[in-house]
């Protein structure tokens, strides 16, 4: 089984979702988004698949979302997109990637769903 893990080292949820991929006997392909990058289909296709907007997929906490301006309701879903580009740490992680889905696996324990 292959499984994607878009992943930040620093952050705790992200870890622990790595972890638990790690204890079903996977090895995952780890993408550390911070230093690739995203683009605007890579994450127009993350979102469809998981089921998320730009808006809920938007890290609100620990991020500059807030002096951006973004949390302001009425923000279009391109506005977050770009910011999202230019900002990759704009995007709530970990995004898990399986053959049974994509979740963003906030709480880690969703992780499980997709193993």
């Amino acid at each position: 089984m292959t499984i994607v893990i878009h992943h930040n080292e620093e952050c705790g949820t992200s870890r622990n979702a790595l972890a638990m991929i790690r204890e079903a006997g996977i090895e995952p392909i780890i993408i550390d988004y911070l230093k690739t990058g995203w683009t605007v289909p890579q994450l127009q296709a993350l979102f469809a698949a998981a089921d998320l907007t730009p808006r809920q997929a938007l890290r609100e906490t620990k991020s500059p979302a807030k002096d951006l301006g973004l949390l302001a309701e009425g923000i279009a879903d391109d506005t977050l997109l770009q910011a999202m580009i230019e900002r990759p740490v704009l995007v709530n992680r970990p995004i898990v990637c399986s053959p049974k889905g994509v979740r963003l696996c906030r709480p880690s324990e969703t992780v499980r769903e997709l193993l």
